[in-house]
């Protein structure tokens, strides 16, 4: 049984000038210790796509249809104390800045034994010694002392490390990490990609790891899901994906990563822009960009179809496709 289960959920905004749709029939599954990526450029609905899973969706913004469910519970339907007991004993997240994630007047210690101390049932003396060993676990020298320390006395690396901690603190099966790694150096990117990765083998839990690297997904994902306009685009494979791209998009967001081994003087791009909320187009919301556009992606939406190892939402894998 999937660990996570997204069944065609759609993220609504209402407002004075109508209903703007950020997530459309949203449909995935992450297993127990998977680790699935999702890719695309911002907008496409990545983060939101996390922030329902965790239930920390900005109001107005609701759930209009579908179903998450958490080992076989539907989560999507519940009140706010009950998803408050879930999110970080069952989900943990790991959010893009660790500043905003910690709270300055307080060591990180504290927040750590607070943390472990709301979802499981042991004494201060038994927290602070856990907290301690994850963040040993997580890589922080002189955990003994550093766990006093406040997080303004912490590195940007070390500070992320933290929040990782936190996140691992109650022992939840999934992690949401929206873009771990954006705001550090690529050195420390790498270490905290390494960490995520041993963190998780050795804890049992799934990632859902959310960013626009399609070098992070290569280095730390089993499957990728890549996103445009809230919709999969294509699921499956991290290296099917990344060698064999089954859609014109991953196929453009591959073409632009640079490539040391080619002399070229210009990088490729994909014309165009993501388009607005209320103005994404009939059929395929990819179509006014795509090179391999033909009459049916105009006026028809394709689902996701088999495309070899992965699946891909692109009328060039329907039977009788030109």
């Amino acid at each position: 049984m999937s660990l996570l289960e997204v069944k065609n959920l759609v993220v609504e905004f209402p407002g004075r000038r109508g209903t703007l749709r950020a997530l459309d029939d949203i449909s995935f599954s992450i297993a127990p210790g998977e680790i699935l990526g999702v890719v695309g450029e911002s907008g496409a609905g990545k983060s939101l796509t996390g922030a329902s899973i965790i239930g920390l969706l900005e109001p107005p913004g609701r759930v209009a249809s579908g179903q998450i469910l958490l080992e076989g519970q539907r989560i999507d339907n519940l009140g706010a104390e009950a998803m408050r007991r879930i999110r970080g004993r069952r989900i943990g997240a790991i959010f893009q800045d660790p500043l905003t994630s910690l709270n300055p007047l307080y060591s990180v210690g504290r927040q750590l034994i607070e943390t472990i101390q709301a979802h499981l049932p042991v004494t201060a003396a038994e927290a602070r010694q856990r907290a301690i060993g994850l963040l040993q676990d997580t890589g922080i020298p002189a955990a003994e002392q550093r766990i006093d320390h406040y997080p303004h006395q912490f590195s940007g690396g070390m500070r992320q490390r933290v929040v990782i901690a936190l996140a691992l603190a109650a022992e939840p099966k999934l992690i949401v990490a929206d873009e771990p790694t954006t705001a550090l150096d690529v050195s420390i990117q790498a270490q905290i990609i390494t960490l995520l990765k041993r963190v998780c083998q050795q804890h049992g839990a799934a990632v859902m790891l959310i960013t626009h690297d399609m070098g992070v997904i290569a280095e730390t994902c089993d499957r990728v899901a890549v996103m445009y306009a809230g919709r999969i685009a294509e699921i499956g494979p991290v290296h099917e994906v990344i060698n064999h791209p089954a859609h014109p998009y991953s196929d453009g967001l591959m073409a632009a990563i640079p490539d040391i081994t080619v002399d070229r003087e210009m990088l490729n791009q994909i014309d165009g822009a993501m388009p607005r909320l209320n103005a994404i187009p009939k059929g395929c919301a990819f179509n006014p960009r795509c090179p391999r556009v033909f009459d049916r992606c105009k006026v028809e939406r394709p689902e996701l179809m088999d495309a070899g190892a992965s699946r891909a939402a692109c009328w060039l894998h329907a039977g009788g496709a030109r």
